[in-house]
């Protein structure tokens, strides 16, 4: 270790890498190791800014898990985290919250729902939530929820009161005091604080069932996930490393829009979200505790069309649907005023700048707060979980992270290019 104090909100990183590396099983039968060990170089480049305190990737590759591995600490090696603290190494096993990369498991989730018949995306919200009427409201449709159009981007309002963000009553209340900012499905701004409580109530309604319950019981039980669902049981928040804010704080207006998408700065979002209150709630949007492993093998569902190891979770043609351009190219919040392009609830790939690096346009799943992603490539037959435990504000090597994604487009080209 490193005998330099933290600095600049960095991480003391470890002289020896590989003291702090865990490697799991890998199949390199028709993936060179060569390939994965380029990919995992430019991890650990990336981990040497300091910025991350454990990073952990995993790539399946026409269904094999060709690298998975993790490096750094799960514990005790935070920037506010003292010299002699207890640390304790991350291993591929250490499980995360994965922020908004869980709305790629939510929107799997609501499609599957259209698919069974509870609901049509193009209902009306108020048809399932009586409440949901004022200022206009009336006319949002579940479809303008999940393609973040429904105009209510940002709480308006008195501030909620948090402690009861798991009560379905207070949350349908708050829900239908909400003041649209536009006419549903006029424009898309990306709805980080609403989106969750709103898909949860949705949901509830439709079926009768808890959205926590009808993902374990349908898609995470069958497969036999250990982690992946929103929250965690109680005795499990010991399990769950926590996340770090990193770096400098965001400049004036990057703060200011920060502030606005998702209710606070990270000095106050972060913190709360390693609580016991947050690491056992269900917020579709954001509560999604998982591993790298796992997320990849969740995206392994939607490369391969909707299917893992014979359970059916939709069909072929809803799930190209679901993938299908439904907004252009254009700066979103969501990503720190990068490029995106949308499908129905999934992030989409270009072949420019994306949120899965470039030359993806095939590519689609989710971000999460921040420097986390789960997608899928089934043009280069890649499946992804990538998971950082810093959140950084501004830094001059925030690059390397995109150079991460860049690396594992090269390195595993599309079919045919």
């Amino acid at each position: 270790m490193s005998d330099s104090p933290a600095r600049d909100g960095r991480i003391r990183v470890p002289t020896n890498l590989d003291a702090v590396t865990d490697v799991g099983d890998e199949d390199h039968g028709e993936f060179a190791t060569a390939t994965a060990d380029r990919i995992w170089q430019s991890v650990r480049h990336w981990y040497a800014a300091g910025m991350h305190p454990a990073i952990q990737l995993c790539l399946r590759h026409n269904g094999k898990v060709v690298l998975n591995r993790a490096i750094g600490h799960g514990w005790g090696n935070g920037p506010a985290d003292p010299p002699d603290a207890e640390k304790v190494p991350v291993s591929i096993e250490t499980p995360f919250c994965v922020y908004s990369a869980a709305k790629a498991i939510s929107t799997t989730v609501v499609h599957m729902l259209v698919e069974q018949g509870h609901f049509s995306l193009d209902d009306r919200v108020c048809d399932y939530l009586p409440n949901y009427t004022s200022h206009g409201k009336d006319r949002t449709t579940i479809r303008h929820v999940i393609t973040h159009s429904a105009g209510v981007p940002f709480a308006t309002g008195p501030r909620p009161n948090l402690k009861r963000m798991n009560e379905s009553d207070y949350a349908r209340e708050k829900l239908g005091e909400l003041k649209p900012i536009h006419k549903p499905g006029l424009m898309h701004i990306y709805h980080g604080l609403t989106w969750g409580p709103l898909v949860r109530e949705i949901v509830s309604a439709a079926t009768g069932r808890n959205i926590r319950d009808i993902l374990a019981d349908e898609i995470l039980d069958p497969l036999g996930f250990r982690w992946t669902n929103y929250g965690v049981a109680e005795q499990d928040v010991p399990l769950v490393a926590p996340s770090h804010v990193t770096g400098k704080p965001l400049a004036g207006p990057l703060a200011a829009a920060f502030r606005t998408a998702v209710g606070g700065t990270p000095q106050q979002i972060i913190p709360f979200s390693n609580t016991p209150l947050f690491l056992t709630g269900v917020i579709p949007s954001s509560s999604t505790i998982s591993t790298a492993d796992e997320l990849s093998r969740f995206a392994e569902i939607l490369r391969r069309g909707g299917e893992l190891e014979g359970v059916r979770i939709m069909r072929p043609e809803t799930l190209r649907a679901a993938t299908a351009p439904a907004r252009r190219l254009r700066p979103d919040i969501a990503t720190g005023l990068a490029p995106i392009r949308w499908g129905t609830g999934y992030m989409l790939g270009s072949k420019r700048f994306g949120p899965f690096g470039r030359n993806a346009p095939a590519a689609f799943g989710h971000t999460g707060l921040t420097n986390v992603a789960i997608w899928a490539d089934p043009e280069r037959r890649l499946s992804v979980g990538l998971i950082s435990s810093g959140k950084p504000g501004q830094h001059r090597e925030a690059g390397r992270y995109t150079a991460v994604l860049d690396r594992i487009n090269v390195e595993i080209p599309r079919a045919g290019g």
